[in-house]
């Protein structure tokens, strides 16, 4: 792989997010206004394996979608600017299927792109996948909001 869009100091400086919630390690490709790729190592001592399912550890579902929900977001905002006193808030979700399952040591590639994108909202596909097979899909939204 080629030198990363954004390292995980780069992503941290553009997403609220911090550990155990940042589920973005890499950005590997970047198209502003049209698409991401992105890379989540998935490793044994995430937090939600101790639970999800003690001595068969796998990736919840909604862990995945949170991922394709932050690559996105890593999109949007690379693709537009939100005020000062705003954040990007995710507000839906269509289409989800999830396909196989992510255990640790897998590497989840983030494929994003936009099929709508608007002053204040974005439509994005995304895809998730380890070693080119599909593990999940799903139509995503987000919009812009007040900090609280």
């Amino acid at each position: 792989m080629s030198d990363p869009v954004y390292d995980i100091r780069q992503i941290m400086a553009i997403m609220p997010h911090r550990y155990p919630f940042m589920l973005v390690d890499r950005v590997l490709e970047l198209e502003v206004g049209r698409r991401i790729r992105a890379l989540k190592n998935v490793t044994i001592d995430e937090p939600f394996f101790r639970g999800h399912f003690p001595g068969m550890p796998v990736m919840p579902g909604v862990i995945i979608l949170e991922a394709m929900g932050q690559t996105g977001g890593l999109l949007v905002l690379a693709s537009q600017q939100p005020a000062e006193n705003e954040l990007l808030y995710f507000t839906g979700m269509d289409r989800v299927r999830f396909r196989r399952p992510v255990v640790p040591g897998d590497q989840l590639i983030l494929d994003v792109h936009f099929l709508n994108l608007r002053t204040r909202a974005a439509k994005i596909a995304a895809t998730a996948t380890v070693e080119g097979q599909l593990a999940a899909e799903a139509e995503l939204m987000a919009t812009f909001g007040e900090k609280p």
